[in-house]
């Protein structure tokens, strides 16, 4: 069992910055490829970043490549989503998530485990 708790959201202004963290435990971390997904009330739930286990490989959906940066720390059990240039349609709540293997993967489905996500709100 794989437990994910996400920290670091909050309000900010369009422009500004913030930090996501999630803190991982009950498996062995670096075997794990790690993802964060974002989703609106309403809507569904969508790609936004993720990161092989060894932190080799990364990839990032189009809305948010250049501005954000995911990164892990595999001595912490921590992966980051760094979040720069911030709009208001970055406003959702924040997931992340952990597979099972190593490789990263753009897909949902392939992620065993979630965390309970957090709220980034982005004012204009």
């Amino acid at each position: 069992q794989v437990q994910l708790v996400e920290s670091g959201g909050g309000l900010v202004q369009a422009g500004g910055s913030l930090r996501l963290s999630c803190a991982a435990s009950g498996r062995t971390f670096s075997s794990s490829a790690m993802g964060w997904f974002r989703q609106v009330l309403g809507k569904e739930r969508e790609f936004v970043a993720t990161i092989s286990g060894s932190g080799g490989s990364t990839n990032y959906a189009d809305s948010v490549k250049g501005r954000f940066t995911i990164c892990r720390d595999n001595a912490k059990n921590t992966v980051y989503l760094q979040m720069n240039s911030l709009k208001p349609e970055d406003t959702a709540v924040y997931y992340c998530a952990a597979r099972r293997r190593v490789f990263s993967t753009t897909l949902q489905s392939n992620y065993y485990y979630w965390g309970q996500g957090t709220q980034v709100t982005v004012s204009s």
